[in-house]
């Protein structure tokens, strides 16, 4: 599952495509600096936008730890969407590419191969995703994950729950029900290119 992604745009765009979609960006913690950055992992810290309780179209953008850690200590960076309504702690996890890996047909090369998945005509795009407060690494957040849609079947047998635009506004509602928003995207929605 998706344990990589990038995020190469810069602040002020990534407020400009919220704005395009009337929603207010908010900044409790003061403006993040946020840099250009190829590869985002497990545990890393990365900007997501959270709902605003009780006002709809707002948002706040932090930076918050990829990952919690679970009951066995193995970091919970991805979480299956599949009968869950999330009625609270959504957020988007703002990227503008992710990373699969799949074994390489050559059986002497030794590094899986690696491949950058992009969102068709969009600069940015959002993952759904959850945060909580945790006792070891304070707030956290995780990838929701589906089946996989018909761009990512034959990369992976999951993947991650992108959001379409139009639903990014629901997604930071949590009195929204989750479940219509949680879809695959469809075929030729995503490019994919060989980066490793």
């Amino acid at each position: 599952m998706c344990n990589d992604y990038r995020l190469m745009v810069e602040l002020a765009s990534v407020i400009e495509e919220f704005e395009h979609l009337k929603i207010k960006i908010r900044f409790p913690e003061g403006r993040p600096n946020i840099e250009a950055r190829e590869d985002i992992k497990i545990t890393d810290t990365a900007p997501i936008v959270r709902s605003v309780e009780g006002e709809r179209g707002a948002g706040e953008l932090v930076q918050r730890r990829w990952s919690w850690p679970s009951p066995a200590r193995k970091p919970v960076y991805n979480f299956r969407s599949e009968g869950r309504e999330f009625a609270s702690n959504r957020c988007l996890i703002i990227a503008d590419g992710f990373y699969e890996f799949t074994t390489p047909k050559d059986p002497k090369k030794k590094r899986k191969d690696k491949w950058l998945f992009k969102k068709v005509g969009e600069p940015i795009f959002a993952i759904a995703g959850i945060w909580r407060e945790t006792d070891d690494v304070g707030e956290a957040f995780t990838m929701l994950t589906m089946e996989p849609g018909p761009d990512m079947a034959p990369y992976h047998d999951r993947q991650i729950v992108i959001l379409e635009r139009d639903a990014w506004v629901d997604w930071l509602d949590p009195t929204v029900s989750a479940k219509p928003l949680i879809r695959p995207l469809s075929g030729r929605a995503l490019s994919v290119e060989q980066v490793g």
